[in-house]
């Protein structure tokens, strides 16, 4: 029997559809099945659990014969049972059995008609009900009794010292009433999925079998072929298309002889305006190194500029513009102790005797061997700027009190062991050091204040000295 291609599209996309939506459906199915039972069977145990919690060993201890239902320990007892049953529909009984020489027997029974009478034993064996004694457990299959078939759970009781445990029973009815709504809903679903498939399988077979008919049809419009008649009359949609693909082919191969002979005529055109391209290349390259020449020379006067900004013209070190910049960006970055930093204020001693003595030139000379110096004793992570005159101020980040004030000491030493040579004398150059640190939330003029007052101090006791606030 041979099939249309629409037939052929409709049949594949439906099997297919079927196949993956039958595989999840039963997936899902037995998930469903798989979920209620462990469901039902959590709360079978979790409530015979929740049961046996409100229950008091001593008390049922005392129930122990068939005549002990007038006790009121045991009418009280069964009346809190049923009504925990009364208020959970698909529990049937609840009752109470304790163990004595392996077998279980009746405590407390729920059930009003044909009640487990306290010493009654119960003869059948349940391996799930035996392990209840010990532990919380649930029946692996439906069982039977005189009461009828239950899906049962047990628990025993806290107290209870293996001897006594607490059952549940829920009716097989309602089970199977559970899993027969899943059942149905199952059936359903697998209903509705054959019903989608086949609409969509049509809607699909329907809409590629339109695509391929009108692709075949514009095909024969562009490459027209007297055959077509002869090949729809005995050919299914694909073959027609298949034919009409071969007649666009052969225009195809007849357009592209044309378009070689099109395209050796533009490479001619091109060639030429490749060379006059090149020409024009060459000039734009020439004027855009000298563009970048120029930008280069302005990049490095602006360096330069900026260089000069930030340093001092006599010492070559940060000025003081500089070295506030520092200092107020390492205030804005300190978060503790920990991070803070010191300032060691100098001042060079009897510096104005030395311009008036010797004149300006030792005194910048008297200037920079300070700097000299200060730069070699102090260390990489530290920063030197000339604070104003004959004063500088260098800035240790991360340094205690202690270490700058060996620093500063350490300093203090290498400039008076020093001379400055002026051709006719050696010209001693001593300084006056004043040392804080920076205490996290200050503002930096008041530290900067600090160390002032204490270069003050310094050279008020006589200069040659450090001074630590």
């Amino acid at each position: 029997m041979r099939f249309n291609i629409q037939t052929k599209l409709f049949l594949s996309h439906f099997f297919a559809i079927v196949l993956v939506s039958g595989s999840v459906g039963t997936y899902f199915y037995q998930s469903a099945i798989e979920n209620l039972t462990q469901a039902l069977r959590s709360r079978l145990q979790n409530s015979a659990a929740l049961v046996s919690h409100g229950l008091e060993v001593e008390s049922l201890d005392k129930i122990r014969h068939a005549q002990d239902v007038n006790l009121p320990i045991y009418q009280h007892s069964v009346a809190a049972l049923r009504e925990f049953v009364k208020a959970n529909p698909d529990i049937a009984f609840i009752y109470v059995m304790r163990k004595e020489d392996g077998k279980p027997y009746f405590v407390l029974d729920s059930d009003t008609d044909d009640p487990g009478l306290p010493g009654e034993e119960y003869p059948h064996h349940v391996p799930a009900l035996m392990e209840g004694f010990v532990r919380p457990s649930v029946d692996r299959k439906i069982t039977q009794d005189r009461w009828g078939s239950f899906l049962s759970g047990y628990a025993p009781l806290v107290a209870g010292k293996g001897q006594y445990l607490v059952g549940i029973d829920m009716n097989a009815n309602e089970v199977q009433t559970k899993l027969r709504e899943i059942r149905l809903a199952g059936l359903l679903s697998l209903a509705l999925s054959l019903l989608l498939a086949m609409i969509f399988s049509r809607i699909l077979s329907r809409n590629f079998n339109r695509r391929i008919v009108a692709l075949a049809d514009r095909l024969s419009a562009i490459a027209p072929d007297q055959s077509m008649e002869k090949t729809a009359a005995r050919g299914d949609e694909l073959q027609q298309l298949s034919h009409a693909l071969e007649q666009m082919a052969a225009r195809i191969e007849s357009g592209r002889r044309e378009i070689e002979a099109n395209q050796a005529a533009l490479r001619e055109a091109h060639d030429e305006l490749e060379l006059r391209v090149k020409e024009r290349t060459a000039e734009l390259t020439q004027t855009n190194q000298k563009l970048r020449e120029e930008i280069a020379e302005r990049v490095r006067v602006e360096i330069r500029l900026e260089e000069i900004s930030r340093t001092d013209y006599l010492t070559g070190i940060l000025n003081r513009r500089a070295i506030t910049k520092r200092l107020e960006e390492a205030c804005s970055r300190i978060a503790d102790d920990d991070d803070s930093f010191c300032i060691i204020l100098v001042d060079l001693d009897h510096f104005k005797e030395i311009n008036d003595n010797y004149g300006h030139d030792v005194g910048d000379q008297t200037l920079r061997h300070a700097v000299s110096r200060l730069r070699h004793g102090i260390r990489e992570a530290d920063l030197l700027g000339r604070w104003g005159g004959e004063e500088f101020l260098i800035m240790s980040p991360e340094t205690s009190l202690e270490e700058a004030t060996r620093l500063a000491e350490r300093l203090c030493r290498n400039l008076a062991g020093s001379r400055v040579e002026t051709g006719g004398a050696a010209v001693s150059v001593t300084g006056s050091f004043g040392v804080t640190r920076y205490l996290p939330g200050e503002h930096l003029d008041a530290c900067l204040k600090r160390t002032d007052d204490a270069l003050y101090a310094a050279k008020s006791q006589g200069r040659n000295r450090i001074v630590v606030k």
